[in-house]
């Protein structure tokens, strides 16, 4: 079987964001997702990716990682480095989308700050009220953001909806809200980068 050129294995929470890089730019790449709910249990997204990897290097020519460390401690890159794959440059997707600059500006204005982004935001109660346990035991919703002061959401579109959503999460964590509007951001570009050099790679 001819393999496929290239698979980009890709957070859950990027799959929209990434799906619409692809179609702008008209990359021929296959994306294979892995769940985004293992971002609460991160010591188990270095063995996902890897699974994802072997699976992808049977029918695909080269194979990228669109994922941040997320919490992994450098266990995603240890594995990256066995298994000669790159990743996309950062530690998770809000500074992606808001640039390394950027986000360490937003941090400087305010330590405790709990970032949304679109899909974090659309899956709110998933992930965030559910998969912390917030619905079951309401009491930790203080353990848990009492050292937070503001929510910070990282808008990648401009969705009356979800800006409405974003107040409502806000008020329920008992947090300050702020929106920026980032698109995209770096994810774009760091993307773009690593296509054109898996571009150059498969040329030579």
């Amino acid at each position: 079987m001819k393999k496929r050129k290239t698979a980009l294995i890709i957070c859950g929470a990027l799959r929209r964001e990434v799906h619409a890089i692809k179609e702008a730019h008209g990359w021929d790449v296959d994306l294979l997702s892995v769940s985004a709910r293992l971002h609460n249990h991160p010591q188990k997204i270095g063995t996902a990716v890897q699974e994802r990897i072997h699976r992808a290097k049977e029918s695909h020519e080269q194979v990228i990682v669109v994922y941040g460390d997320c919490g992994t401690g450098g266990q995603l890159d240890k594995i990256l480095e066995e298994e000669g794959v790159e990743r996309i440059a950062g530690p998770h997707c809000y500074e992606m989308y808001a640039g390394n600059q950027a986000f360490s500006t937003m941090m400087e204005e305010e330590l405790g700050t709990f970032f949304l982004t679109d899909y974090l935001l659309n899956q709110f109660e998933y992930l965030i009220i559910e998969g912390m346990g917030l619905d079951r035991y309401p009491e930790l919703l203080d353990t848990y953001f009492h050292h937070y002061g503001r929510l910070l959401y990282l808008a990648q579109t401009d969705d009356p909806a979800l800006r409405q959503k974003a107040k409502w999460a806000a008020d329920y964590l008992g947090l300050t809200l702020e929106i920026r509007q980032t698109r995209y951001g770096a994810l774009e570009s760091r993307l773009t980068t690593l296509m054109e050099k898996a571009d150059e790679h498969s040329l030579t």
